[in-house]
């Protein structure tokens, strides 16, 4: 059987609101979430042995290939479809670690969208659907990489008709650990960040199919990163990406993504959004345009 190849999208949080920390620990967010065009690219070459390759400028940044998410995906998969097919995986690695892009977790959905391909099973079979979760927070809205407002703990996906969008995702090459940040938000167990009059992401009226860019930047104006500025506390280099993206000609919106240190902006057109990448060369990478659905 041939190899099969799929891609792990950069994932790119427009909004992120931590809602509360669960007594459990975990914490509530919602969060519009769109993904670029820029990718990890994973193969699966069918076989008999479970295992994982790596390559690319940013393999060695991956650690240990035992501890990743591939894998991890994999063999959950494995314990819930019988004799399931597998084989080697090659994952050519350019998308930045701790970068709050979820790239690991784009890669893991990535890897389940091809053992599903590989066995027959649909995306939506609830043994994908758990693997996933198990898997990583950001691994379900990767599986299906089209824009949603994403709410929960990342389990709750509901679509979003967001138009594509011309962007530059700029990484100051700092590792930022999702942990750290949200043990520098500082919530405690069972506590409320968002007070009671405060408009949730799924109860807003968002922009309707067809909408402008310039419609679906004046929503996510309203709402911005709870994240960004605990993270900017651990990496100050954070703020100075974001005020030299904030100083581009024709820029929209600037915002940390995620936990960081991946920041982005967004422009009106793509000649706006390649001027930057001009002006300042390999440091504004990777950047594209963001899609919707």
């Amino acid at each position: 059987m041939p190899a099969l190849t799929d891609e792990g999208r950069a994932k790119v949080n427009l909004t992120l609101r931590v809602v509360a920390r669960r007594s459990d620990g975990y914490h509530d967010l919602e969060s519009v979430v769109a993904f670029a065009d820029c990718a990890d690219r994973l193969t699966l070459t069918p076989g008999s042995e479970l295992i994982l390759q790596m390559s690319g400028p940013l393999a060695q940044a991956c650690g240990a290939t035992s501890d990743n998410l591939v894998l991890k995906a994999a063999r959950l998969l494995a314990e819930r479809v019988p004799d399931m097919k597998a084989g080697s995986f090659t994952l050519d690695k350019v998308l930045p670690v701790a970068a709050g892009i979820g790239g690991g977790s784009a890669d893991a959905a990535a890897a389940l969208r091809l053992l599903a391909q590989l066995n027959g099973l649909s995306l939506d079979d609830e043994r994908i659907i758990e693997v996933a979760e198990l898997t990583g927070a950001d691994v379900p809205v990767c599986v299906a990489s089209q824009a949603c407002v994403m709410t929960g703990v990342g389990e709750t996906l509901h679509p979003l008709p967001l138009p594509k969008m011309p962007c530059v995702m700029v990484n100051p090459c700092v590792p930022v650990a999702t942990r750290d940040v949200f043990d520098a938000l500082g919530l405690r167990n069972g506590e409320l960040l968002v007070g009671a009059a405060d408009v949730l992401l799924q109860d807003r009226s968002w922009p309707e199919t067809d909408a402008s860019i310039a419609e679906w930047i004046e929503a996510f104006v309203e709402v911005g990163n709870d994240l960004e500025e605990p993270a900017a506390r651990i990496q100050p280099v954070i703020t100075e990406v974001l005020s030299a993206l904030g100083e581009s000609a024709g820029v929209k919106l600037v915002r940390m993504s995620g936990s960081g240190a991946t920041c982005f902006a967004i422009f009106a057109d793509d000649s706006a959004a390649n001027a930057p990448l001009r002006r300042s060369g390999a440091i504004m990478r990777p950047g594209g345009c963001m899609r919707g659905p």
